[in-house]
């Protein structure tokens, strides 16, 4: 299979001893995102062809109690590039965990060469996002936590653009704190060694960062993988970032001083 076609069967015959290669799976869960999807899974798409003949890919949209048309879209986008499934939970851990397990039971091979790329339906990947996450991948990295960066502020007072920058750290070194659900890629074996995404109604992405390292996974936190997302002030997560960034406004970020 190539990276772009959606058949998620691994690219190695057991029968003529070729070494098997990575598989890739970008997971994406989806809420009411008919307006911003397309930008996603185009992008995504982009980043896909910029892989390795060998290396193959798929898609997994979770289309999480929409009310729009998010999972028709999805499906006339991704066609047999990955698949689109749906629950009515609401709850963006679950949505993400509904995604791996798919993800997972669409890809036969084994599982320290199955990398899960998580994003966001409202975020935008660099054409070597999958590129960037895999070559860190092959020095036996297991766990990455990317950064974001905010597509616009037009929902927000002027001097939120500034705020954000000024307080979203990346150390000289080019390491940084954050940890997004958004721009967080991990290997399928340290996955499930972790236990997966919990069913959390936010800071999933938290949760599952620490568990990675309670459970011996080697992680990196890198400034140089970097997606863009929505700067909409309400978010589809409570406490999610759309929140996090709306803090900075005055009203809000006099508050907190």
């Amino acid at each position: 299979m190539s990276s772009g076609t959606g058949n998620a069967t691994p690219v190695f015959d057991s029968t003529s001893g070729r070494a098997p290669s990575w598989h890739i799976s970008v997971l994406i869960p989806a809420r009411n995102e008919e307006a911003l999807l397309p930008r996603c899974l185009f992008s995504v798409q982009r980043a896909r062809l910029k892989l390795p003949p060998h290396v193959t890919s798929d898609v997994i949209v979770v289309d999480d109690a929409s009310s729009d048309r998010t999972r028709e879209i999805a499906e006339s986008i991704l066609r047999d590039e990955g698949v689109v499934i749906s629950t009515t939970d609401g709850i963006v851990g679950s949505a993400r965990s509904l995604a791996a397990r798919t993800a997972l039971s669409r890809y036969n091979g084994p599982t320290h060469l199955h990398w899960l790329a998580n994003t966001d339906a409202d975020c935008c990947v660099p054409e070597t996002w999958l590129l960037d996450q895999l070559a860190i991948a092959e020095t036996n990295i297991q766990a990455i936590a990317g950064i974001i960066s905010v597509d616009n502020f037009s929902e927000h007072q002027t001097e939120v653009a500034e705020r954000f920058r000024a307080s979203y750290l990346i150390h000289p070194d080019g390491t940084h704190p954050h940890v997004h659900g958004a721009n967080l890629g991990v290997r399928a074996d340290a996955y499930l060694r972790a236990g997966g995404w919990s069913s959390l109604p936010s800071a999933e992405d938290h949760d599952l960062w620490n568990r990675l390292h309670t459970t011996g996974s080697r992680r990196v936190s890198l400034g140089s993988v970097k997606v863009v997302t929505s700067g909409r002030r309400i978010g589809r997560a409570p406490l999610g970032f759309a929140q996090a960034l709306a803090a900075h406004n005055s009203e809000e970020f006099e508050a907190t001083e």
